[in-house]
């Protein structure tokens, strides 16, 4: 994590890819106020209904999620590649990877379930 002062560079093919599941990996970069993911789901892959008080951008860069939002997941929103899904604090949603998906997510404050590796929803 850097700290106020102090730049720091990234470049994402020389960053080691965390496995999270057999079809989920990411590669995180954290400031103080905010974290900068890339996920890359295999088709098929669900990320499980799920809620945080972190606000979430979703831009997808390739392939394609579908969103089931809601307690009931009754509204139900296709972001596909060049476009991006806000997500409001705490609100509930599920995705599909209906394609082999690259996905940049920024959320604001970092998740820290995901540093901590406490992320079980993801991991089953």
């Amino acid at each position: 994590m850097a700290s106020k002062t102090e730049c720091t560079f990234y470049r994402w093919d020389s960053m080691k890819k965390e496995r999270v599941s057999d079809m989920l990996e990411r590669r995180l970069i954290t400031g103080e106020r905010m974290m900068l993911a890339h996920v890359y789901l295999k088709k098929g892959c669900i990320v499980p209904k799920h809620s945080h008080e972190n606000e979430q951008l979703t831009y997808i860069l390739e392939g394609a999620l579908k969103f089931s939002i809601g307690e009931d997941g009754s509204e139900e929103i296709t972001v596909s590649a060049g476009e991006v899904l806000l997500i409001p604090s705490n609100v509930p949603h599920k995705a599909e990877a209906l394609e082999e998906t690259l996905d940049v997510d920024v959320f604001s404050p970092p998740r820290q379930d995901w540093l901590d590796k406490k992320d079980d929803y993801l991991r089953r």
